[in-house]
């Protein structure tokens, strides 16, 4: 490469040499993401399994390694840390609906949480007199209204909202890397 060369020039032209690669991945992504829109239970329940599988196997492989080294310091810690994953991981597996309720109640929490901290930013920018506040604001109410429509369809809500949840950003995904290949291409 010559030294008048940049890597962001490298880069550009990578992109452009392989914006039909992203394009298909995008359209994948799209083709994935409205399955999962379409049958949001089918994509809950594959989100709460695949949670599971991960987090069962990194508690097998935390058992196996705190027995290896058993004389470790924080033996006892490791081992419990590891048992718990094991066993939070089976349940997940053996339990998918009851998990997909409890990560339900966890994605309820994570809007609350969020959108209040975006509301107090938001106000935070308005005392500072910074520009735009108004859309940090409008996010956080539209967490905490995201927070109080799913708890209002509680139970039912549980077997379908992480799916249909999951399967809107893969779609955004899609999307995004589709205008980004296509930007690419007209880059050439």
């Amino acid at each position: 490469m010559p030294a008048s060369q940049t890597i962001s020039d490298v880069q550009r032209r990578a992109l452009r040499d392989h914006w039909v690669l992203y394009l298909v991945e995008g359209i994948a992504l799209v083709i994935v993401g409205a399955s999962a829109v379409a049958l949001p239970p089918l994509a809950t329940l594959a989100v709460t399994l695949f949670i599971g599988w991960v987090i069962f196997l990194k508690g097998v492989v935390g058992l196996l390694t705190t027995f290896f080294a058993r004389r470790a310091p924080g033996f006892w810690w490791s081992l419990l840390s590891a048992a718990l994953a094991v066993m939070v991981g089976g349940l997940l597996l053996v339990s998918p609906l009851g998990g997909a309720l409890t990560l339900t109640a966890l994605l309820i929490g994570f809007f609350l949480v969020g959108g209040a901290a975006s509301i107090m930013f938001a106000f935070d920018h308005r005392r500072e007199l910074s520009g735009r506040w108004g859309w940090m604001l409008a996010s956080g109410v539209l967490d905490l209204v995201l927070a109080a429509l799913i708890f209002a369809g509680l139970p039912s809500a549980s077997t379908w909202v992480i799916g249909l949840l999951v399967g809107i950003s893969i779609i955004f995904g899609g999307v995004a890397l589709m205008a980004m290949a296509l930007n690419a291409r007209g880059a050439g």
